[in-house]
Parts: C-alpha cells; sequence; structure tokens
C-alpha cells in the first residue's frame, strides 16, 4: 500500500503532462461555442452613434458578420482596415462595442471609417456574456433569420477571410437566395 502512495505524485503529474501536451496542438482560434446553430440573444441595447435603441430585430433579415471590438483591444486596430474593404465589397457587417468607453468608439469610427451597418453598445457587456464572448476580436456569422451558424476568435486578416471565412459567409448569402 505504501509503495502506491509513493507513485501517485508520479500518476498525477503523468496525467497533467499529457494534457499540457494535447494543448500544445490545439487552434486557439477553434474555441467552441454553445451558441452554434441557436437564436441570437435578445437585447435592447444603444447605438454608439445617435441615440437608437436597437434590438434583435434590427439584425434579422440578411446573412452578416457580427464583430465584436473595443477601442482598447490592439488585435481590432489590426483587424478593422480589413471590415473596411470587406464592407466596400458588400460583407454586411454588425458591429458590438465591447465594454468600452462611447466617446472612444466615436473617436475610432471617425478616425479609422465605419465598417458597420449598424453598432451596438454594450458598455456593461451583457450581450457579450450571453453570446459567450472571451474577448476581442471575435466574430459570429448569423444567417437572415438570425441563427448563429458559426464563430471566428481572433483578427480577421485578408488571408484568413479568404482561406478560411470567405465561403462560410458566402455560402450563408446564397442560402438566403429564393
Amino acid at each position: 500500500m505504501r509503495r502506491w502512495l509513493m507513485l501517485l505524485p508520479l500518476a498525477i503529474f503523468l496525467v497533467v503532462a499529457v494534457f499540457l501536451y494535447r494543448g500544445l496542438y490545439l487552434d486557439p482560434a477553434e474555441l467552441p461555442s454553445a451558441m452554434i446553430n441557436k437564436p441570437f440573444p435578445e437585447f435592447s441595447l444603444p447605438a454608439v452613434q445617435g441615440d437608437k435603441t436597437l434590438t434583435k430585430a434590427d439584425i434579422l433579415g440578411k446573412p452578416a458578420l457580427v464583430n465584436v471590438w473595443g477601442t482598447w483591444c490592439i488585435s481590432c486596430r489590426v483587424e478593422h482596415p480589413v471590415l473596411n474593404k470587406l464592407a466596400e465589397k458588400g460583407v454586411v457587417i454588425y458591429g458590438i462595442n465591447y465594454k468600452d468607453v462611447n466617446a472612444d468608439a466615436l473617436k475610432w469610427l471617425t478616425e479609422f471609417h465605419n465598417p458597420y451597418q449598424l453598432d451596438i453598445r454594450d458598455d456593461e457587456g451583457t450581450l457579450g456574456l450571453n453570446l459567450g464572448v472571451y474577448g476581442a476580436p471575435e466574430t459570429f456569422f448569423i444567417d437572415a433569420k438570425g441563427i448563429i451558424r458559426d464563430k471566428y476568435v481572433g483578427v480577421i486578416d485578408e488571408q484568413v477571410w479568404r482561406e478560411k471565412l470567405a465561403a462560410k459567409y458566402q455560402a450563408l448569402v446564397d442560402e438566403a437566395k429564393p
């Protein structure tokens, strides 16, 4: 019995080592989301620009990307020019300004341009919490009915868009055609 007790720390170490080794080969952008194939959460939040209150009804009707961003997010600054290019090409993008100061968000959108067809102000992070957001940037793909079909965690650059995401978005657009 005493011999088994002496081997217990070694056994624990080996189990932990296996889990850590496995983690080296996981893609951090592949965070699972419990929201896939579920309706976008209900919300009633102010717009970043203007006095309008936005709700889930405002994002229904066409496939779109819903991009979680913040002025405090360094990666969002890298991603933003790509989002502007996508918006110019007709990609529908809605923004969620996550846990930010609205004056900073307004300055950002003026300085770096606004790719968002509408931009939801989530000061307290309640919508982000309901979506299971880990941080920013995160981008959700929604269909015309507001069902979350996919999620991408990390910076969308031109290569990521071309190789991983463009086909997913196009499939949603094609699905929405009569």
